[in-house]
């Protein structure tokens, strides 16, 4: 867990007469909100693209455009909290959260959606960081990793029902109910801070020491490389990638930016990004394995719900419940985690979870159109398990050599590697469904051809059966004719299902010689998750 730092504010729960584990549940309460909104919104995504007359792939925009702007505002929490105070920079993004949940619920179009999930990210990303640091200032040392735990329950649990809630609102009453949910959440979150919460006297003390200091253009050569890469991810494959002048521009725009901000934050006196730190080599490696974590993870998400609906006939409901068991698997693994850490190395974890994800990726190229609800359902636990020994032991074995000062810094350029991965994971896997799609549908068009005893045979076959059913001869033989295309489609289709899940093995596969350039953490160490 990140903290504070060695603040000795412990008592602040007993001068302010507030039980801490109000507090604590306080502060979880809005976490619960925030990362359930991120997984609700998975199995809901071909029903919001059907409302909005959009496509599926651009429908992912909607969480593609929440991960960046969340990954943009997490290097700037800790100073705006410095300066506005935490308490007031908490609720303010509570507040701004909870206000753009309720527009994105109104929203008449998909851009002015993804506008408004732009707004609800960047309430969202403020959170976190700002939790962990109430957390660490409420609870002494001995209670405070209790504390964490709690709240890291709300970080595991709400992913593991959010599919299932997702998919029961979207089937029972409409996708815009999603986000209206978030308001007696965020209204309660918002009247409970009030009451419970108060900026300790060391934040008073920071802010005037600090005074009113930014780095303008480094947030400015941030916010501009991210925002320019994002509009690449999201529509390249709209536009045809590099065959489109204005994706070549955005290109140019973002990789100009992004080399710029390294430069520029390399050197600057106050940096919104402390660079600095991935001089440690396992900090370094720690934020690489967290990128293909969400690279794996969010993508897998988007993939699974979307290929049980698409292709299996799965309601938004049923494709929630095939992902739950993964996300209570993750639950019940998470204290075996935290055990084991206290006995052996981190990289030993690492060793173990990094091919057990790959080994679930490759196993879900197995997949057909005729799997069993069971088997779905088993995947996913399977690739939970290896996500499991994933989180918790990257943040510790990065963090193993940072200092204590460096804590918040560091919670912000991993948040951003894991928020980054996931935006481009979602981008490749979408991208490669389509193309994958049509190449497999060219190579099974090749193998149709015309007078194929088998072909005629089935057409035949088919054409009797309609018959039977009451169409004309006609109308029975083109009825029959769409029956192969739209079988071709569903086999096309599949197949490139089936190489986007090669791929995510693949990655993860080639991530384990990583794992031996970082540095041996003693067990027992600080666990830090994010």
């Amino acid at each position: 867990m990140s903290s504070a730092g060695a603040i000795p504010l412990q008592d602040t729960w007993r001068r302010t007469g507030v039980n801490p584990w109000i507090i604590a549940l306080t502060v979880t309460l809005a976490t619960f909100m925030e990362v359930l909104d991120t997984s609700v919104a998975n199995v809901a995504l071909p029903h919001i693209a059907g409302s909005l007359s959009s496509g599926q792939d651009e429908s992912t925009w909607i969480l593609t455009s929440y991960l960046v702007s969340n990954a943009i505002i997490l290097p700037l929490s800790g100073w705006l909290s410095t300066i506005i105070g935490r308490k007031r920079f908490y609720m303010s993004c509570v507040t701004l959260f909870t206000i753009s949940s309720f527009l994105c619920g109104l929203a008449p179009s998909l851009g002015v959606l993804i506008f408004f999930r732009v707004l609800q990210g960047i309430g969202g990303g403020g959170l976190q960081p700002s939790e962990q640091a109430i957390l660490a200032d409420t609870f002494p040392p001995a209670k405070r990793g209790m504390a964490f735990a709690v709240y890291g329950m709300a970080v595991v649990l709400a992913p593991a029902i959010g599919p299932t809630l997702g998919g029961w609102i979207t089937d029972n009453f409409n996708w815009r109910w999603i986000f209206f949910i978030n308001i007696p959440v965020g209204i309660i979150s918002l009247l409970l801070t009030n009451r419970l919460i108060s900026d300790p006297p060391y934040l008073q003390e920071q802010k005037k020491r600090t005074g009113f200091r930014v780095d303008y253009m480094g947030l400015g050569l941030l916010a501009l490389g991210l925002g320019a890469l994002q509009v690449v991810l999201d529509k390249g494959q709209r536009d045809d990638w590099f065959g489109s002048n204005f994706i070549v521009t955005m290109t140019v725009i973002s990789a100009i930016s992004l080399v710029a901000v390294i430069f520029w934050e390399w050197f600057h006196k106050d940096p919104i990004i402390d660079l600095h730190l991935f001089k440690e080599r396992s900090f370094a490696v720690g934020n690489l394995l967290m990128f293909m974590v969400g690279f794996a993870l969010l993508s897998s998400t988007v993939l699974i719900p979307q290929f049980l609906q698409t292709l299996m006939g799965y309601t938004a409901q049923e494709a929630g419940l095939a992902l739950m068991p993964g996300g209570f698997a993750i639950l019940l693994a998470m204290p075996l985690v935290g055990y084991l850490l206290g006995h052996f190395d981190a990289r030993r974890l690492l060793l173990f979870g990094l091919p057990v994800l790959s080994l679930s990726l490759f196993h879900m190229t197995s997949f057909d159109t005729y799997i069993d609800f069971r088997t779905a359902a088993t995947a996913r636990v399977f690739q939970a398990i290896g996500l499991a020994f994933l989180f918790v032991p990257i943040n510790t074995a990065a963090y193993g050599s940072i200092p204590k000062g460096k804590n918040n810094a560091a919670s912000g350029l991993i948040n951003l590697s894991r928020n980054i991965g996931g935006s481009v994971g979602i981008s490749v896997v979408v991208t490669m469904l389509a193309r994958r799609a049509q190449v497999h549908q060219n190579n099974l068009v090749a193998h149709l051809t015309p007078g194929s005893p088998k072909l005629e045979a089935f057409l035949a076959a088919a054409k009797h059966l309609l018959i039977g059913r009451g169409s004309s001869g006609y109308l029975a033989a083109q009825q029959a004719r769409g029956l192969v295309g739209g079988m071709l489609d569903q086999q096309a289709t599949m197949l490139a299902y089936i190489d986007c899940f090669w791929l995510l093995g693949v990655a993860v596969l080639l991530m384990i010689p990583f794992v031996f350039l970082m540095k041996k953490v003693q067990p027992g160490g600080s666990i830090a998750v994010h």
